[in-house]
């Protein structure tokens, strides 16, 4: 059983799917972090980099964007090698938005474009046929790619999606006139608006949910917003009118998410360690560009010999660590350290069953091996920004790094800053320590100042302050 789940906000739209009732894809998106993925913009080259075969281009964005020449057909850095259009600082550029801007990056560009419609996507810039590789039937593969080239545009190219698997040749006809037309709108917009400026906006997630996710294996689709309903009603009459009897407006009683038990999963998403239904635990830790998993036996002992034991545990960690990349929109480079196994058959066995549930991700995943150290690396593409870079933020307290220092090097910092002052000018009266007020509990509990006052032979006292940073302090000299 697979449904999708749509919560609509006017502060907020939330997608969810659902498979067997578990929660395997979340989206969320708002108004102030709308996705820049899919866009195409006419942007002016700021800077080039022919070191590195790139360029920074300003798409009228908070932060230029990066392009790798390497993504595009024809062009080339100038100063760098290659026989392609040389790109120079205030050039104009039509380019389309492949990844989120992130942390301290800007957003990734590409000169190669494309337009996705239902069934196809429309690559202006391209001259060349592909189809999805979920389409495995070898005589619809021949012939969608038959249609597909008959219908191709001069001097275009075209990917023929999943869900044009089975469909007949009048409804891809449609998808390519239309998005024909929308690529001679921005044609006509590039030619009037001054560089940089917004020429195409890819689809709200409402929207794209119907053009990328509604196909005939979900079963069902609620809707919890009738303006929402109405409108993905009217797209699927449009594209898919045999779809639009499997979606429903809800209207209990009880929120959408907590009615399928989703606001409990999505809570979960924070959690740094995933429990497993046998007792054993995943440890997920982030960097910039890698993501580390940890599996943990926990509690999990098994039943029978221990090479049994390890294998079980791994084989159920591979499929919540999928479901977790799934989830959580992890990208980049993952790397998993399974529990040692003794054979290879078995470390195999593993590989096939990841490789397996990577080919069910939308996004491409690829499950490269097992290292020399005995670590399962995986790539997994990652574009737009995920449901913890929208949900959360770094902590203030730590900045981001998931630790504070202790009240005991909180002390000793305290205990070095008042000996340079007392170096320096004796405060006969002592001092007045303001820390923050679990910390000062801790500090006052173990004494760690008891051997400071007795040195200096002045009080020093300590003022608990709740609204301080647990690692900061205020040093007053008291005059009386």
């Amino acid at each position: 059983m697979r449904s999708i789940l749509v919560d609509v906000m006017p502060e907020e739209t939330r997608m969810a799917i659902l498979e067997d009732g578990a929660l395997r894809e979340l989206e969320v998106e708002r108004p102030g972090h709308s996705h820049l993925v899919g866009n195409i913009y006419k942007g002016r080259v700021q800077n080039v980099l022919p070191g590195m075969q790139a360029a920074f281009v300003d798409i009228g964005g908070r932060k230029n964007a990066f392009l790798y020449i390497g993504d595009g057909h024809s062009a080339d850095v100038a100063g760098g090698a290659g026989g392609g259009e040389r790109v120079h600082i205030g050039q104009s550029l039509l380019v389309q938005v492949v990844k989120d801007a992130a942390g301290s990056k800007g957003p990734r560009v590409t000169t190669h474009l494309t337009l996705p419609g239902r069934n196809v996507v429309l690559m202006p810039t391209a001259s060349y046929v592909g189809l999805s590789r979920r389409i495995e039937d070898e005589g619809e593969r021949t012939r969608l790619r038959e249609l597909a080239e008959s219908l191709c545009p001069p001097g275009m190219g075209l990917i023929v999606r999943t869900a044009a698997g089975g469909q007949d040749a009048e409804a891809i006809k449609a998808d390519v006139r239309y998005l024909t037309r929308l690529w001679s709108t921005i044609e006509a917009r590039l030619h009037l608006l001054a560089a940089p400026a917004l020429l195409y906006r890819d689809a709200e997630l409402a929207i794209r949910l119907v053009r990328d996710s509604m196909t005939g294996d979900v079963d069902e689709m609620l809707v919890d917003d009738a303006v929402t309903y109405q409108r993905i009603q009217e797209l699927l009459q449009f594209s898919y009118p045999a779809l639009s009897r499997r979606v429903r407006l809800y209207d209990g009683a009880t929120p959408l998410f907590r009615a399928y038990h989703v606001e409990e999963a999505v809570a979960g998403l924070a959690e740094r360690v995933v429990h497993l239904p046998s007792g054993g635990f995943l440890v997920i830790d982030h960097t910039e560009a890698l993501t580390v998993i940890d599996v943990n036996t926990g509690k999990f002992v098994g039943e029978e010999n221990l090479a049994d034991t390890v294998y079980r545990m791994n084989m159920e960690a591979a499929g919540e660590i999928l479901r977790q990349l799934r989830l959580r929109d992890i990208g980049g480079i993952i790397v998993v350290d399974f529990i040692d196994m003794e054979t290879a058959e078995q470390k195999e066995r593993l590989l096939e069953y990841l490789r397996e549930a990577a080919r069910r991700d939308r996004s491409k995943t690829n499950v490269v091996g097992i290292t020399a150290l005995g670590l399962v690396e995986i790539t997994r593409k990652k574009s737009r920004q995920n449901f913890e870079g929208i949900v959360y933020r770094d902590c203030p307290a730590c900045g981001g790094k998931g630790r504070v220092e202790s009240p005991e090097t909180v002390a000793v910092r305290i205990c070095r800053h008042i000996r340079r002052i007392e170096a320096r000018a004796h405060a006969p009266f002592g001092y007045e320590v303001e820390v923050e007020k679990d910390v000062a509990t801790d500090i006052s509990t173990a004494g760690a100042l008891d051997v400071l006052r007795r040195d200096v032979g002045i009080p020093v006292r300590l003022t608990p302050r709740p609204d301080l940073h647990p690692g900061a302090y205020v040093i007053t000299q008291l005059s009386r």
